[in-house]
């Protein structure tokens, strides 16, 4: 892969990799504010609804900052956009849709393959 290229990744993933932390930080604190009382359950439920599904989001964007430090770790050693699975290059075009990644589509491909036959 081109050091220019390298080095797209390296800014993009940087930046949102800050804009995670950002939310994550904005949701912290907005579950430290006071509680409020509602006289009337179903508003409470829907409160409670509505926080559980942030929770849910900030979960699954708690891996992707894991999955980010990861791509950037690889960007450091030198091995970002190569297949931890068989060594071979991962496209850009690849990259470029899921720049987390560290397989290539082949690899990626035989592993769910093998998920769904074994109902994984």
């Amino acid at each position: 892969m081109k050091k220019k290229e390298v080095e797209y990744f390296r800014e993009f993933l940087t930046k949102r990799l800050e804009e995670l932390l950002s939310q994550a930080d904005d949701t912290v604190s907005g579950m430290t504010d006071p509680k409020e009382n509602f006289p009337d359950p179903t508003d409470r439920a829907a409160l409670e609804a509505d926080r559980n599904f942030m929770l849910r989001i900030r979960d699954r964007e708690s891996k992707l900052i894991r999955k980010i430090k990861s791509a950037l770790e690889r960007i450091e050693n030198g091995t970002f956009g190569v297949c931890e699975t068989c060594g071979g290059e991962i496209s850009v075009k690849r990259l470029k849709a899921r720049p987390v990644t560290s397989q290539c589509i082949e690899c990626k491909s035989k592993e769910e393959a093998l998920e769904k036959a074994l109902g994984l």
